[in-house]
Formats: C-alpha cells, sequence, structure tokens
C-alpha cells in the first residue's frame, strides 16, 4: 500500500501562486502516472494535470500556461506549481499515482483563491 500526502494548500487572492507538494511513502519511480485532480463543491473530480514516467505532462486547457507539475524522484514527490490563480481554482486538490499494482489518492488540501 502505498500513502500520498498532500500539502500546500491555502488562502490566497487572486492573481497569487501556491505550491502543492505530494509526498510518496515510497519510491515514485514506478509509477507510470503522477498527478493532480481537483474537486469544486457540488462538482466531479477533474483531471488538472499529470506526469508520465518518460517525462511527458498533460494539462487541462483551464490551466495550461498557469500550471506546471513536476517531480523529483529522490524526494518521492510531486509538485504542482501554481500561478495567476483565480476563483475558478478554488477546489480540493489530489494526488494520484498509479502502477502496475494499481491506483492511489491522497487525502486532499484545500485551496481557495479570493477574488
Amino acid at each position: 500500500q502505498v500513502q500520498l500526502v498532500e500539502s500546500g494548500g491555502g488562502l490566497v487572492q487572486s492573481g497569487g501562486s501556491l505550491r502543492l507538494s505530494c509526498a510518496a511513502s515510497r519510491t515514485i519511480f514506478s509509477f507510470h502516472i503522477l498527478g493532480w485532480y481537483r474537486q469544486a463543491p457540488e462538482k466531479g473530480r477533474d483531471l488538472v494535470a499529470r506526469i508520465l514516467s518518460d517525462g511527458t505532462t498533460n494539462y487541462a486547457d483551464s490551466v495550461k500556461g498557469r500550471f506546471t507539475i513536476s517531480r523529483d524522484n529522490a524526494k518521492n514527490t510531486v509538485y504542482l506549481q501554481m500561478n495567476d490563480l483565480n476563483p475558478e481554482d478554488t477546489a480540493v486538490y489530489y494526488c494520484y499515482a498509479h502502477d502496475v499494482r494499481g491506483s492511489y489518492w491522497g487525502q486532499g488540501t484545500q485551496v481557495t483563491v479570493s477574488s
């Protein structure tokens, strides 16, 4: 079993930045996919960004050019740098990891952007 622990959420004003971190309880080297999803109130959980084992990244259209996903295998951590935040980015952000044994989720971290 893998544990994913997110941190870095909080309250920020529109136009501000936050960096989310997701620390894994074991090496992330073996994960084929690492990603971030978000869920706004009364909405579904949507993909924000993901990074594949070969370094390929994918982003939701709504965050392209503002968010950057990265991974640090030595620290077993995946990051989401979020810039130019706006109120529509307000949501609970979840870390996600997938390998041959299954898929794993963190507990989520709240991001609130005030106008």
